[in-house]
């Protein structure tokens, strides 16, 4: 069982091996193992404005997603969970409905309801498409931390007159906490990688930083592209890294 596990961990993390070694690499092509050792692809990349701007942009576009969906995803998932009423499952299917749709189809809806308001192809449309990509994670890690925690105990506390607000702080959130962490990492990470809903949305000075090498790709096969991946895959390293000193890796049911 252990060899099976190391083996799957090997399998997993060559792929990121090959890509950072790639972009260190002298040649002007893609190779491995990298010939020789040079930071020009990285220097190449800071130096390319549109490049720090598509970084910039998919951070800020994916940050920006996540808080919205978590803001709107939880009290859905409190809803959704804790309350019986008329229309509940179409509800909560409608929610979920996004993880059963293409993206690409998201991505022209979105176009089209954002063309009949006048503004396509802004920010606002991005996000908004994020949004809706991005909010079934959040609901459905959430709902499956609320199944977790006994009512019992919030209504106990309700009993001893705390207040709605004060029970859900105080013994609700602490409890669905590692679900709400898992659903925000996946949200965030879902908007960072997302290609379809984006390239709608995306022009000239608007565009993220996957729309950016899926153009990219398309003409240049370099370097260049394992340095801006292998950015990619440090900025993770660290937010993880960061993530399990102020929480707890173990604590977020991420993994």
């Amino acid at each position: 069982m252990a060899l099976a596990a190391w083996v799957a961990l090997v399998f997993l993390l060559l792929p990121l091996v090959v890509v950072i070694g790639v972009s260190f690499t002298e040649t002007a092509y893609l190779a491995f193992p990298p010939q020789g050792f040079t930071l020009d692809w990285y220097g190449k990349l800071l130096r390319d404005a549109s490049y720090v701007d598509a970084f910039a942009l998919s951070a800020e576009l994916a940050l920006a997603a996540t808080v919205l969906a978590v803001s709107l995803g939880l009290p859905a998932a409190l809803v959704i969970g804790r309350k019986r009423f008329p229309g509940r499952e179409l509800i909560s299917a409608l929610f979920m409905s996004p993880l059963i749709l293409p993206n690409i189809v998201i991505g022209v809806a979105i176009l089209q309801y954002a063309s009949a308001l006048g503004w396509a192809r802004t920010f606002w449309a991005l996000l908004a498409g994020h949004v809706v990509m991005v909010l079934p994670y959040v609901l459905r890690t959430t709902l499956a931390a609320l199944a977790g925690v006994e009512p019992s105990i919030e209504e106990a506390a309700l009993d001893l007159c705390a207040s709605p607000a004060l029970t859900f702080f105080s013994i609700t959130l602490p409890q669905i906490k590692t679900g709400v962490i898992a659903g925000a990492l996946f949200a965030f990470i879902m908007s960072w990688i997302n290609v379809e809903v984006s390239i709608f949305q995306t022009k000239a000075e608007l565009m993220t930083l996957p729309v950016k090498l899926f153009n990219y790709v398309q003409f240049n096969v370099d370097p260049l592209l394992a340095a801006v991946s292998s950015v990619t895959i440090f900025l993770a390293v660290a937010a993880v890294f960061v993530l399990d000193l102020v929480v707890g890796i173990e604590k977020t049911g991420a993994t």
